[in-house]
């Protein structure tokens, strides 16, 4: 399924709409380059989830918690990370993905260690505001975009 946004308030609704769709053990594997949108779109998931919109890239945290009553998105950046010990290193392992959400940032450099059921989502530079959205869900959220 592909989205096509003309600015980042756009993308924000789109993920939204994503996030409010979300259950818990889903996680979400962004592919894209540098300033392509994925914590913006980070930040429409956690509004999604009814987490608010305090979101902020995780690049030098390497992973930001964001804290609900019922469901937690966990917000991880692996753009330094590309071995097993070095995910092993950032606490990956220790996380309750079972019962959360996580939402990966540069998830092709971890790839082979990601949940068969990962919801994949490759953002697009189109121009300046546009962003072409790809959503890899095995058609799980088809019916929301119809």
């Amino acid at each position: 399924m592909k989205i096509v946004t003309h600015s980042p308030a756009e993308t924000i609704e789109a993920a939204k709409k994503l996030g409010s769709l979300l259950r818990a053990g889903d996680m979400i594997a962004y592919k894209g380059g540098l300033g392509a949108g994925k914590t913006t779109f980070t930040r429409g998931l956690a509004i999604g989830l009814g987490l608010g919109d305090n979101v902020s890239s995780p690049t030098f945290a390497l992973v930001n918690e964001y804290r609900g009553n019922d469901i937690t998105l966990y917000h991880f950046d692996m753009y330094r990370i590309s071995t097993e010990e070095g995910l092993e290193s950032t606490g990956f392992y220790d996380y309750d993905f079972e019962n959360n959400v996580a939402a990966v940032e540069w998830s092709e450099n971890i790839a082979q260690f990601l949940p068969k059921n990962t919801i994949y989502i490759t953002i697009d530079t189109l121009g300046e505001n546009e962003r072409e959205i790809t959503i890899e869900d095995g058609g799980r959220f088809a019916s929301a975009w119809d």
